[in-house]
Formats: structure tokens, C-alpha cells, sequence
């Protein structure tokens, strides 16, 4: 089976993250979108992320309904920051059987020569790369990689970083938000303070 790894902090997830999923598991040949919740990016602040198994939880709630999309734990038992080479390597060992790709925006994209062992990933995985406005691909050697692939997926500018400043600043963020994920969220009051 041909997995399409769709990594995010999803800190909370939103319409974004599930339109771009759905959209890769329609119409790409990904038989499956595996949402991977990273518990520490090493280019993110861990201090300002919700507790890992309640993301977890929100992403669950998000995919409940997408029998195409999966949640997965899988960087939580691994030792962090997370680097996605080492995860790549730990899926490989765990499940042979199936071929691992990477889903990101054009923005990673630009800044994939500065992952650990970049060079490793693109010899032996494909990288679904999804628009992002004004994010053009810098580097040409990448754009034209026979292992990068363009996908017309729509273009959105939802950010997760900016649902958790309105939550703080009481604004109605309800239609970015699954359903399910609004209603956990609002519940348990996160990202208020």
C-alpha cells in the first residue's frame, strides 16, 4: 500500500489540514493519508503546543469519519526532537510492506536541504507537494526532482497559529475547525489564556 505521511503539530488541527488530506487521498494514487502527530518539531517551540495525547485526540476527532485518513502516534514513541528521516526509517522496519511517501507544502519544500540526512529522503521516498501562495520553489534542482510531485491541490492560507491567537482573542474561529474538533476545544476552554 502506498501511505502518504501528512506530519503537523496539528496544534489544533483545522478545515486546512483535513481539505488538503481528503484531497491527496481523492486524487492522488495514495491509498491511505496517515495524519502523524509530531510531539516536538525541531523548529518549533514545545512550550506553546497542547498536550501531545490531546492532539492526538483532536486529530482523531477530526479523521473519525475519512476511512482514508488515519491518525498516527507513531513519533511518540520515538526518541525527540523528531527528525522525519528517523521516522521514515522506524515505519520502514515496522511495516515493510508498505511504501512510504511525504506530503508538505511548497514552503517546507524551500527548506527541505536543511532537514538531517534531506538527501537520504528524496532518494527513497516520493514528496507530494501541495501550492502554498507566493511560496515558489526556490530551488530548481528540487522542483524538477523526479522524486517531487505537484499536486493541484486548493490553496489555503488557515493557519494553526492563528486560530489559537483568535480563541485568545474570544473571535467566532468555529468554521475552521472540524465539528467535533470545535466542540472538544471550546469544551475544555484550550487555547483560552
Amino acid at each position: 500500500m502506498k501511505i502518504g505521511l501528512y506530519f503537523g503539530t496539528f496544534n489544533p488541527i483545522h478545515v486546512g489540514h483535513m481539505i488538503i488530506a481528503n484531497h491527496m487521498a481523492e486524487h492522488s494514487d495514495l491509498s491511505q493519508i496517515w495524519m502523524v502527530v509530531t510531539p516536538h518539531n525541531p523548529h518549533k517551540q514545545k512550550n506553546t503546543l497542547l498536550d501531545d495525547y490531546q492532539r492526538l485526540h483532536l486529530v482523531n476527532l477530526a479523521t473519525d469519519d475519512y476511512p482514508k485518513i488515519k491518525p498516527s502516534d507513531i513519533e511518540f514513541k520515538l526518541p525527540q526532537p523528531n527528525y522525519t528521516v528517523n521516522t521514515l526509517a522506524h515505519l520502514k522496519d515496522k511495516f515493510a510492506q508498505h511504501e512510504f511517501c511525504l506530503i508538505m507544502g511548497e514552503d517546507n519544500l524551500n527548506s527541505l536541504y536543511k532537514w538531517k540526512n534531506y538527501e537520504y529522503i528524496l532518494e527513497n521516498h516520493d514528496i507530494y507537494v501541495y501550492p502554498r501562495i507566493s511560496e515558489e520553489v526556490e530551488n530548481l534542482d528540487l522542483k524538477n526532482h523526479t522524486r517531487i510531485h505537484k499536486i493541484d491541490a486548493p490553496i489555503l492560507e488557515i493557519s494553526s497559529t492563528f486560530i489559537r491567537e483568535s480563541i485568545k482573542n474570544k473571535k467566532n474561529i468555529r468554521p475552521l475547525l472540524p465539528e467535533k474538533v470545535w466542540e472538544y476545544v471550546d469544551h475544555n476552554n484550550f487555547y483560552r489564556k
